[in-house]
């Protein structure tokens, strides 16, 4: 109870972390309740696939039955946005997980142990890191084939390397501690050593970064969605929904502004995911930062 009062009073220094904090539950709260916001047509087999009203490339205006109007080949904006909120937690929470228990893995790994092996992993570790983390995401998607898994195991594979070299840095640091000397003497194992000692107090950093990155991660998502390499057309995903807007962004001679809400609106909910998630990222730093909690 103490611990929580802590965690409280820490974000509360902090009234940005709190609208970070609101902002990513508004979006916890539209994704649980998608299919009550958003439900699916009767018979609809995919639940993420949009409904589509017609196939003309001109837009709708909003409307009663269309909120938030229609893109380019008539998909309902306000479905294709309201489902692609899970979308994105999908994609976000999925490679932020897998980044991290290979980061952890393979960091602890390397920072205990050291040697040879710190060698190998950081010599692969540089190799990835040598490239343009989009570019080679793209590549890895193209040659896995267009789909949103494919997209998922792309970013995955170019974030490992910053959260291993994050995490072997600060076990370097740790591992010459007194306790975990302590620990040594009184003959731990080494799994014990680095799950009992080092990890709990050289991992803050990295959930730190990996809280930041999750806004990062949906980005980069969108980025491949936009350019064709994401989900399979008519997918809730917010790039994909901007990419269908990439015709419609300035309107016909003296009405420049007829399509607006074509990349607008799922160009907002990309920005306040983002910017929710780089807001909590800030009250975690907050909270875990033992420097910052002696301020």
């Amino acid at each position: 109870m103490t611990e929580l009062r802590f965690w409280l009073y820490q974000a509360r220094k902090n009234p940005l972390s709190l609208v970070g904090i609101a902002i990513v539950l508004i979006f916890v709260i539209i994704a649980i309740l998608a299919p009550f916001l958003a439900p699916p047509p009767e018979g609809h087999i995919d639940a993420y696939q949009i409904p589509r009203d017609g196939y003309s490339p001109t837009p709708k205006p909003p409307s009663q039955e269309y909120k938030f109007g229609t893109t380019q080949g008539q998909y309902d904006i306000f479905y294709g946005v309201i489902w692609g909120t899970r979308s994105a937690f999908k994609v976000g929470l999925l490679v932020i997980g897998m980044v991290l228990v290979i980061g952890i893995l393979l960091g602890s790994i390397a920072g205990y142990f050291g040697g040879l092996v710190d060698e190998i992993i950081m010599r692969i570790t540089d190799i990835f890191m040598a490239f343009p983390p989009l570019i080679l995401a793209m590549a890895i998607t193209v040659a896995l084939g267009p789909s949103l898994n494919s997209v998922i195991i792309a970013l995955t594979l170019v974030s490992w390397p910053i959260y291993t070299r994050l995490i072997r840095g600060d076990i370097l640091t740790v591992r010459e501690e007194d306790y975990v000397e302590a620990a040594r003497g009184v003959g731990s194992s080494h799994l014990r050593i680095i799950a009992r000692h080092i990890l709990p107090n050289s991992i803050y950093p990295t959930l730190i970064m990996a809280s930041l990155d999750i806004g990062a991660v949906v980005l980069s998502a969108a980025a491949l969605s936009f350019l064709g390499l994401g989900a399979p057309e008519g997918y809730a995903d917010w790039g994909q929904m901007i990419q269908f807007s990439r015709n419609w962004i300035v309107g016909p001679p003296g009405n420049p502004l007829a399509y607006w809400y074509t990349v607008t609106i799922p160009g907002l909910f990309i920005l306040f995911f983002v910017l929710g998630w780089n807001l909590l990222g800030d009250a975690f730093r907050d909270i875990l930062d033992p420097r910052l909690a002696k301020r």
